[in-house]
């Protein structure tokens, strides 16, 4: 079954609470297993409704919070707007909506970098973790393909791999208005916010924690679509590396697929989830340090 957004209503029910005295918008669905899903730079979960929609047609539970600083959230206090920070205030939000117990932690993009901190510093709160196209990674490649620390990489090259990745899927028909509507709320509401958010994506070495979740055996799973122009294959796979020998799932699709292929991630998420094997077709690796499983459309 296809999910569409105008569908979504169906599944996902969106509701107020209240963190650190603070109203923060969060989207809830499903019976079954606990996956909170925490979203990517400049949007809310709102975007992701379709593919959230997905997971809890597939069986799963799915709590999605708007982050601080985005989709109406307040910001954090100044010296809090690091992963550590979001992290704390993820578990926070997890108390104010009533959720006990290990869940499993999703994160796309600047959300895997939350995710991942979540993971580090709270362990106890997350029975998996799923990166899906995370930051993280620490390092990038210049044109001359050196590799060089994340922190180096230029506001133009990051912003050109973004508008890249907009016109293929504007050009595919692939990318929804009302992404490109949140974008804009989220940019005119809190400039400052997205601008703070977006550079902590763009500079985020995570390395050192990834290295400690692997040290204590948590289950991880990368979640990887292929043609991402946003997230430098090398940070990927830095990421894969830390992580010692995680799931790899790679599927077609840029930095946002699981937007624009909403049936697709629950699919792969799902199966992810319950350890199954894809059920689409197994291509070859394309790097030989994680056992990675490539999915055709």
């Amino acid at each position: 079954m296809i999910v569409s957004a105008s569908r979504t209503d169906a599944f996902i029910e969106w509701r107020t609470a209240v963190v650190d005295s603070r109203p923060v918008d969060f989207g809830v669905g499903g019976h079954g297993e606990t996956v909170l899903f925490l979203h990517g730079w400049g949007l809310s979960p709102r975007a992701y409704g379709s593919a959230l929609a997905a997971v809890v047609h597939r069986g799963s539970r799915v709590i999605a919070p708007a982050l601080p600083g985005l989709g109406g959230t307040a910001e954090l206090d100044r010296a809090d707007r690091n992963f550590e920070g979001y992290a704390a205030w993820v578990t926070r939000f997890l108390d104010a909506a009533g959720v006990t117990g290990p869940v499993t932690v999703v994160g796309h993009s600047f959300g895997g970098g939350v995710a991942t901190a979540v993971a580090r510093d709270f362990p106890t709160r997350v029975s998996r973790l799923v990166l899906v196209n995370s930051v993280g990674g620490g390092v990038w490649s210049s044109a001359g393909g050196q590799k060089r620390p994340i922190r180096e990489r230029p506001w133009w090259n990051w912003c050109v791999s973004a508008m890249v990745e907009a016109v293929e899927s504007v050009h595919a028909r692939r990318i929804p208005q009302f992404r490109l509507d949140e974008f804009a709320f989220n940019a005119l509401r809190n400039a400052r916010g997205v601008w703070q958010t977006g550079n902590l994506a763009r500079t985020a070495d995570l390395i050192d924690a990834l290295e400690e979740i692997a040290v204590r055996a948590m289950p991880v799973v990368v979640l990887w679509g292929a043609d991402d122009h946003v997230i430098p294959r090398t940070s990927f796979h830095a990421v894969c590396a830390a992580l010692g020998d995680p799931e790899v799932r790679e599927v077609p699709g840029n930095h946002n697929w699981l937007i624009d292929d909403a049936e697709l991630f629950g699919q792969v998420l799902t199966e992810s989830l319950a350890g199954r094997a894809v059920s689409a077709p197994v291509l070859s690796p394309s790097f030989a340090f994680c056992s990675t499983t490539r999915i055709a459309q």
